[in-house]
């Protein structure tokens, strides 16, 4: 679990504390230096990196041809980033990466309450799930207006996220239509699409 410190300092603000824990929970991992190459369904097997300077080496080997996801939360690096050169250490470190994440994170939670037109738990978990393949209703998430502060968030319901098994690479072996969907997602590589966002501006607030 997060430091409630560390939270308070680097998370979007517009996220209450219980849905960056369960965000990072289910999304996320407990490893600032994680770096999750994907191709399609297939997550491959990297070299676990030793320092900063390994893990921005890692991921501008993959950049631009695979999914490369970064640090605590996760989030696609391919996202703002036109070459690899770009990438930094600044990325892993912890709270950097938490205000990245979670504004990203925020951002498709918005997104996908409006869809609902209510703040239910069904939209925490399709926002996790959006956030893990890009895509929620046939468009790139991270590329879609922003609906605004005023669509309200939901805290999340830990025994419900725990019944329906959110987590990032469970494997489902079974015909579960929402599963295959998830992997016809993940099969659309966003750093090879033709889209950017500007993410100069995410962690230049103070939290209330």
């Amino acid at each position: 679990m997060l430091d409630a410190a560390l939270i308070d300092q680097c998370a979007d603000p517009s996220l209450k504390p219980a849905i960056i824990e369960e965000f990072i929970a289910a999304a996320g991992s407990e490893d600032s230096l994680n770096v999750t190459v994907r191709t399609g369904s297939k997550t491959f097997l990297v070299p676990k990196p030793k320092s900063p300077q390994e893990a921005v080496k890692l991921v501008q080997d993959h950049l631009g041809k695979a999914v490369v996801r970064v640090g605590i939360t996760q989030y696609p690096i391919g996202i703002g980033i036109s070459d690899k050169s770009q990438v930094s250490a600044d990325v892993f470190d912890t709270c950097n990466n938490i205000k990245i994440g979670t504004a990203l994170f925020a951002l498709v939670y918005r997104v996908v309450t409006k869809w609902y037109g209510t703040p239910v738990q069904e939209a925490f978990e399709d926002a996790i799930e959006a956030y893990q393949t890009g895509y929620f209703d046939g468009e790139y998430v991270f590329t879609v207006e922003d609906p605004g502060e005023s669509v309200g968030l939901a805290a999340p319901e830990p025994a419900a996220l725990e019944e329906g098994g959110l987590t990032p690479d469970t494997e489902n072996t079974g015909s579960d239509p929402k599963e295959e969907l998830r992997q016809r997602l993940w099969a659309q590589d966003p750093n090879k699409a033709d889209i950017s966002v500007d993410l100069t501006g995410i962690g230049d607030f103070n939290r209330e």
